[in-house]
């Protein structure tokens, strides 16, 4: 639900210590995952990896927006959480695609490679995630940072399902059914994110538009 001006303005998390922290070794973890997976997934073979990989360089980027707009007022953290769910759209519809056209090439990943890092990113991003859950019902800013993580570590599990998939069958058809489960959540997600973000954009400016009405009559 989308959280009205007044209650976004008044002290809280938006811009403490606490969720600053939690942003900062989010990010840290998230820019080493990516370095991380992207060159095993080239190595492997794996789209699933790959598209994992690409999520995790946006999770970072998202972090860094946060960062950026911890403190200000709830128009301006509508806005770059907009961004955020726009950027998370975007990048799942890339995915859905890009498995898509995957299916025509027929070729089939390292199941040991898939199956180690995407352990390794389960416990990353479990953590993360872990961390992060105290901050899940705040606002549209504060809630994309918590579905990203959310998202993540239930990709991870895929990829893992995924890699035992290749590997009974000696096929790449699980890899890619991943990569595209993958693409679901990141629509979703940013569908999600952009719909309360838009409220809160909404609830702003008739907030603005009231205190500008109370200033003039007084």
């Amino acid at each position: 639900m989308a959280c009205s001006s007044c209650a976004a303005d008044k002290a809280g998390p938006i811009n403490s210590p606490e969720w600053r922290r939690a942003l900062w070794i989010a990010l840290a973890v998230n820019a080493l995952m990516f370095a991380a997976e992207m060159t095993a997934g080239i190595m492997g073979g794996s789209k699933a990896l790959q598209a994992d990989a690409l999520d995790f360089l946006g999770d970072s980027a998202n972090y860094a927006i946060s960062l950026g707009v911890a403190g200000l007022v709830l128009a301006w953290r509508a806005r770059a959480a907009l961004l955020k769910g726009a950027t998370i759209f975007v990048f799942g519809l890339y995915v859905l695609l890009s498995a898509l056209w995957a299916i025509s090439r027929g070729t089939v990943p390292h199941a040991e490679v898939m199956g180690a890092v995407g352990f390794v990113a389960l416990l990353a991003n479990g953590g993360v995630a872990l961390m992060l859950y105290r901050f899940r019902s705040g606002d549209a800013n504060m809630r994309s940072v918590w579905i990203c993580s959310r998202n993540d570590a239930i990709g991870n599990l895929a990829v893992m399902f995924a890699a035992l998939g290749v590997f009974g069958t000696g096929s790449g058809l699980p890899d890619i059914f991943v990569a595209a489960i993958m693409a679901g959540l990141g629509l979703w997600g940013g569908g999600q994110i952009i719909q309360q973000a838009i409220g809160e954009l909404r609830s702003s400016k008739v907030g603005t538009r009231d205190n500008l009405f109370v200033s003039g009559h007084s």
